[in-house]
């Protein structure tokens, strides 16, 4: 009877004992959760995994922005090379390994990209007039809006600058039926100027074409030999001073 008495307070000592262990390995736990450190968000950045990117732009959603460069040349349905030189020229040539007509297109935004001459170091542009230059830095004037036209070639269009019907200037312009300023050579390798082009025509289509075993070692040329480089570019100045010249 005694033995039996006393069950009710072993069975409340064990209870309360287990109680205690169950205390214990939670605060252990909750410890080492603690200690866990946390991955910090960087300034402006979402702490949402899914949404975060590192600093090429890279990650979750975003995936598509920011990667490595296309190095393409764009040969343009009249038939040419668009070339961007050092000068500040933009033309077009009928050679197919001129070192100049090798760009890195990059995509900066949805549907957008820069276009850069990997021998001349500068970004293909349009201007407020519709005209294409060879910037020295990247501004907005370098983004152009990419699209992919029916007959399998691309269009550029540049993202700025668009013709808006009835504007305040009064100024009257031949325009594309969009409105959109396209990049373009014509049959004389010649640029022409944004307003006066339409997608449809041969002027503003162009294939981004792949570098050839020619091209590649061009590039490698380029990047590992100085007096190779220094040529090239004496080249371009000379051909420069000579085009002002007449």
């Amino acid at each position: 009877t005694k033995c039996f008495g006393h069950a009710p307070m072993v069975i409340i000592l064990i209870l309360l004992f287990l109680s205690f262990l169950d205390t214990s390995e939670q605060n252990v736990l909750a410890g080492r959760l603690a200690r866990t450190p946390k991955v910090p968000c960087a300034k402006g950045q979402s702490c949402d995994p899914r949404l975060r990117r590192d600093a090429a732009g890279r990650g979750g959603v975003y995936e598509h922005l920011g990667g490595a460069p296309r190095r393409r040349k764009l040969y343009c349905a009249t038939k040419y090379h668009l070339q961007i030189h050092p000068n500040g020229k933009i033309d077009g040539t009928l050679e197919k390994n001129s070192p100049y007509s090798i760009v890195e297109i990059t995509a900066v935004d949805v549907g957008v990209v820069a276009m850069k001459g990997l021998f001349s170091g500068r970004y293909l542009a349009m201007n407020k007039r519709g005209r294409l230059y060879a910037s020295d830095a990247y501004s907005e004037e370098c983004e152009f809006v990419e699209r992919i036209h029916e007959l399998g070639y691309n269009t550029y269009a540049s993202r700025p600058y668009r013709t808006v019907p009835n504007a305040a200037s009064g100024v009257k312009r031949r325009a594309s039926a969009e409105g959109l300023w396209y990049m373009s050579i014509n049959g004389k390798g010649r640029p022409r100027r944004g307003f006066k082009t339409r997608r449809t025509q041969k002027s503003s289509l162009f294939l981004p074409r792949v570098l050839d075993n020619k091209d590649h070692e061009m590039v490698r040329l380029f990047h590992t030999n100085a007096k190779h480089r220094e040529s090239i570019l004496k080249t371009s100045n000379k051909n420069g001073r000579s085009r002002r010249g007449h």
